[in-house]
């Protein structure tokens, strides 16, 4: 068995209306889905993806009216960065985000590769890296129903920052039950701290990386706005998904034991440090219950939720954001 590699990253937004504005607007990246928060459907789920809603290329956001701000620390999935092709491409968000009046840094190197940090309208820390014919997992389909040119398209999801009081608990984890590899380090950029340890999967290569930052003088994170809820990783086949299912058991590990998400199986789980770790399947995929031609544009509901619709979109806010 061996995980793909990324599948989603899933964040908080206190304001769906601007959310949708920056990454569809802003970045230029496709609707993919617009549905609810299953666990409490009176709440918009929101995925951010490429032009076919392909796993490892989604961003999604939870819509939490009102959520206070991210107060920074350890246990926390600290950064979560996005695929483009070139360093060339990095320079042409680099002019992009001076003309939204984007907060940004320069370009930078991150393991051996160009990177471009900027934030958010809620201070969501994102990076962008550059691919640059780099071997590894397939990048996504451009969404090519913006104004971004087609080259420099956001086309998946890039290495997730995991910041931890201490990296054994959380590596052992990854490698003793996930099955990632750990493939080198590089220096932290925020002052003399370990350097960040980089972990690899599948075929590697950016969509398949997790990196460890260890920082023993951080407080631990108060999640709000702009935070990362969970990180998903892909399981190939719905099959190979019951054999992960009983592996996270066997660690006896807190987990949810399968949950049906309709458009994939999920598994979730907490590691020792706390962050939420997800295990979803490629399969059905956002196609399943839309036209791929159409997807994002109304909202959906997997069938088990359908026969509540009336109900369900009562107790949502109006949200027009098409």
């Amino acid at each position: 068995m061996e995980l793909l590699g990324l599948h989603h990253v899933s964040l908080l937004t206190a304001k769906a209306e601007r959310n949708f504005q920056f990454f569809t607007e802003v970045l230029g990246m496709r609707l993919v889905k617009k549905t609810v928060n299953q666990d409490n459907t009176s709440s918009y789920h929101l995925f951010y993806g490429d032009a076919e809603g392909n796993p490892g290329t989604e961003i999604t956001f939870f819509d939490i009216p009102g959520l206070g701000r991210t107060h920074e620390g350890v246990s926390s999935i600290s950064s979560t960065s996005l695929r483009v092709a070139t360093t060339e491409s990095l320079r042409f968000w680099q002019q992009r985000f001076q003309t939204f009046n984007i907060k940004q840094e320069e370009i930078k190197k991150r393991a051996d590769r160009d990177t471009l940090a900027f934030e958010d309208y809620e201070g969501t820390k994102l990076l962008l890296v550059a691919d640059n014919g780099e071997k590894g997992v397939s990048a996504g389909v451009p969404w090519e129903k913006s104004d971004i040119p087609k080259e420099h398209s956001i086309i998946g999801l890039g290495p997730v920052t995991l910041t931890v009081k201490s990296s054994l608990p959380t590596t052992s984890i990854l490698t003793n039950v996930l099955g990632f590899q750990f493939k080198g380090s590089y220096p932290s950029l925020k002052g003399d701290f370990p350097d960040i340890e980089i972990y690899t999967t599948g075929e590697g290569g950016t969509g398949a990386e997790v990196h460890i930052e260890t920082r023993p003088d951080l407080p631990a994170e108060k999640i709000g706005r702009g935070g990362v809820h969970h990180v998903a990783f892909r399981v190939p086949i719905q099959e190979e998904f019951q054999k992960w299912v009983q592996r996270v058991r066997e660690t006896r590990l807190p987990n949810s034991g399968e949950v049906e998400r309709y458009y994939f199986k999920a598994l979730y789980f907490r590691e020792p440090n706390g962050i939420l770790f997800e295990l979803s399947t490629d399969t059905p995929g956002f196609s399943a219950d839309e036209p791929l031609e159409t997807m994002g544009e109304k909202l959906a509901l997997p069938p088990f939720l359908e026969p509540k619709r009336a109900e369900i979109e009562a107790s949502l806010r109006p949200l027009e954001i098409n």
